[in-house]
């Protein structure tokens, strides 16, 4: 089995990127594809075959490949993102994974967001957030059931999405910022809490059994080792800039 990564070039106009619960930064053009490319290089040393699909400078968050697809054992759905301006980045997305997957595609009025989607086994748990909403869980449902998936709608307050409060660190472990979730959605697995000083620490990428995780919070990746957790550090300083973060930069998969 070969562990793909698609990631996509950071577009030279990053800095007019969609906000929602933070204020307009300046973003270091050239620092975010330094951090971009080392983040890439990353996924490479953890095994990951890059699939690297052009810049599109018009469309500020296109780097944020996850919110285009959820990319399953069986199938990939396309997403509708909830923010119309990115809605243009799907088509791209879409014929890079048709060689690997067959393609389902999501209809109006659902709308959904790639980092809203998190899949764990057979359970896929859909954020109900500014940018994912209840018609996209009814879909999902639907369009999965035959692959035996089951879909959970969960409720988050005060983040982008659902992968920004709670996000897989182990086969059987979640990290969690329990003020944006209720962690009880999540009750079968184990749970660790991202340190209170540190509210956007639950977004890490599990790669095998290695966890791609900020080098900004310091005191959850402490929390981490802890409980046995193997971490490598890269600095996304200017992707978070733009409400982005590690799982957002890449749509990583395997293929036979």
């Amino acid at each position: 089995m070969t562990q793909i990564a698609i990631t996509r070039a950071v577009s030279a106009s990053l800095g007019q990127c969609e906000l929602t619960h933070q204020d307009r930064m300046s973003i270091d053009l050239d620092l975010a594809r330094k951090q971009h490319a080392e983040y890439e290089a990353c996924l490479e040393s953890l095994g990951c075959e890059l699939l690297r699909l052009p810049e599109l400078p018009a469309l500020p968050d296109a780097v944020f490949v996850e919110d285009t697809a959820v990319v399953l054992d069986e199938v990939a759905v396309i997403t509708r993102p909830g923010a119309a301006s990115r809605r243009p980045e799907i088509e791209s997305v879409a014929g890079a994974l048709k060689p690997f997957r067959t393609l389902l595609q999501f209809e109006s009025p659902g709308t959904v967001d790639g980092g809203d989607v998190l899949a764990i086994g057979k359970d896929i748990y859909v954020g109900l957030s500014s940018r994912s909403n209840e018609q996209a869980v009814t879909q999902m449902r639907a369009e999965l059931a035959v692959y035996g998936y089951s879909v959970h709608g969960v409720e988050v307050s005060g983040c982008l999405h659902l992968k920004s409060a709670v996000t897989l660190v182990s086969a059987n472990t979640v990290l969690v910022n329990p003020n944006w979730i209720d962690p009880c959605s999540f009750a079968k697995h184990r749970t660790i809490e991202v340190h209170p000083d540190e509210v956007y620490a639950a977004n890490g990428l599990l790669i095998g059994e290695t966890v791609i995780y900020p080098t900004t919070f310091p005191r959850t990746a402490e929390r981490l080792s802890k409980q046995g957790i193997g971490i490598e550090s890269v600095d996304l300083s200017e992707m978070a800039k733009a409400e982005g973060a590690v799982t957002c930069c890449s749509l990583v998969f395997t293929h036979s």
